[in-house]
This record gives structure tokens, sequence and C-alpha cells, in this order.
């Protein structure tokens, strides 16, 4: 690995890292603040963003620096998708290809090889942050917005033991349905929906993919995503059949934007490391 650029921050150090990715085959950028006390910081949270997005949006835009600082958490950022490549179709719109990896593992043609977001997150990237930056291991917690918020509920379903607690603003919960997944899904894993279904957090808690603790959600009530593309409702009605634990806060007149993910973010912080 290698610092690209590096920081200071509210005593800490804000690091944008690069490395050849093994997964992705590529090479992958993340971003990494390191809150500057003498204690080992108290855990990890590891954000995932949405659409379009990369590494910088959400330290940059998020107002959390501060309050991770005070409470003495390691941040993690990773980019939303493999950078570098010509795939076909890959960069001919926001909401599929580059930016928009959507944490699965694609098996159609081409991007099967590179667009593996999911094994990258769960297992390269966390390796490398086990391996590389001091934090108490037992604590990594994971969050994310829109698409990436879909991104941290699947993996935090799939992956209990490995991650503490999982939160989400605005999150994509059942892509199955909504044309932001249906179009990602037809691209990075072909026509067979029964394959879908691995990837979409509605259809993992239905088929007993449950965790023992509780789920928080985020999500706007003016948000102009939310009846079309993100279904909030449907990962409501899955998780009472299922009995999941579920914190679902429908914020009155808040979008789809960083103003709202920045109003409620401390909460979100507090949430995972009370």
């Amino acid at each position: 690995m290698q610092i690209q650029s590096s920081q200071k921050s509210f005593g800490g150090e804000l690091q944008i890292w690069q490395h050849n990715s093994e997964v992705t085959k590529t090479p992958m950028r993340f971003a990494v603040y390191e809150p500057k006390k003498k204690e080992t910081p108290r855990g990890a949270l590891l954000w995932l963003s949405g659409l379009t997005c990369n590494e910088h949006n959400f330290v940059t835009k998020s107002g959390a620096l501060e309050y991770l600082a005070h409470k003495n958490i390691l941040l993690v950022c990773p980019d939303t998708s493999p950078r570098g490549l010509k795939l076909a179709g890959e960069h001919d719109s926001y909401d599929f290809g580059s930016g928009a990896g959507f944490y699965v593992n694609a098996t159609t043609p081409g991007y099967g090889e590179h667009y593996r977001m999911y094994d990258y997150v769960v297992k390269e990237l966390h390796d490398l942050l086990i391996s590389n930056f001091q934090f108490h291991h037992d604590k990594l917690a994971i969050s994310g917005h829109s698409m990436g918020g879909h991104g941290a509920l699947i993996i935090g379903l799939k992956n209990p033991t490995k991650f503490k607690s999982v939160s989400a603003f605005s999150p994509i919960v059942n892509p199955m349905r909504a044309p932001w997944g249906q179009k990602a899904f037809h691209g990075y894993l072909g026509d067979d929906q029964v394959k879908w279904k691995e990837w979409d957090a509605c259809e993992l808690i239905l088929a007993g993919k449950t965790r023992s603790d509780t789920i928080l959600i985020d999500q706007g009530s003016n948000d102009e995503y939310l009846e079309k593309e993100l279904l909030t409702k449907n990962f409501m009605e899955a998780c009472e059949v299922k009995n999941q634990l579920l914190n679902c806060r429908f914020q009155d007149g808040y979008d789809h934007s960083y103003y709202f993910i920045s109003t409620f973010i401390k909460q979100h912080i507090d949430f995972h490391f009370a």
C-alpha cells in the first residue's frame, strides 16, 4: 500500500491509500481517518458510499471527522467500484459501472473479472485493515448511504461476526424491485433472478439471514427516491416476518442528500460505539 495524500484534521490524520487489488485486478483507493490519541482507537467504522461517489465523499461532506476524533474511532471509506477499465457500457451512465459497483460479485463477461466489490470489502479490505491499522478489531462496524446502504445491509447480514453492528442512511433495500437495482443486477449478474436474491437485503432476511442485534436505518420522508428506488417499507415488512430487530426512523422533511446524513451521523456513530 502507498499513501497518496495526507492531511491533518481535528488532531488526527486523513490519509488516502492506494494498493493493487488481487480481487478487482485494478488499483484501488480508500480513505482512512486516524484519530491521534494515546489510546488505541476504540473501534472502526467502515462506510460504503453511494452512486457516483468515491473514497472522498463521506470525509468531505458528512461532518463526521470531529466527532470521530472525539470518540476515538477509526474511519475507513473505500471507493465504490474498480477504476481504470474500459468494459462495455462501463462509463455510459451514472447508475452502472464506474462509481456504481453495488457491492456484489459480478459474474457477467468482463465484469466478473473485476467488479467483485463484495469480496473486496469483506475479504481484501477487511484483512488490510486488520493487518495495517491499530484499533480494537472486534469493534468493526459498517454503515453506508443509498447504494452503500444496500452494501452495508447485505454485508452485515451475511457476516454477523465480522461486523459488530449495522446501520444505513436511505438504503436501497430491495434492489430486485427497483430500477437502479434491476439495471445493475442484470449487468453484473445476468438474467437469472434467482441469483439476484443473494444480493437483496429483503430476500436475505426472508431466507433467514438475520442478526441478533438491532439494525438502524434513517430515511428522509422527502427523499425523492423513496417510493421508486429505496422501498424502505419492504425491508420493514421482511424484518417483521422474520423477527429481525429494526429501528427504522423516518425523518420528517429530509431528502437524499449529505445534508441529511450530516444531521444524524453523530447518532449513528453513537449507535455503533455507545
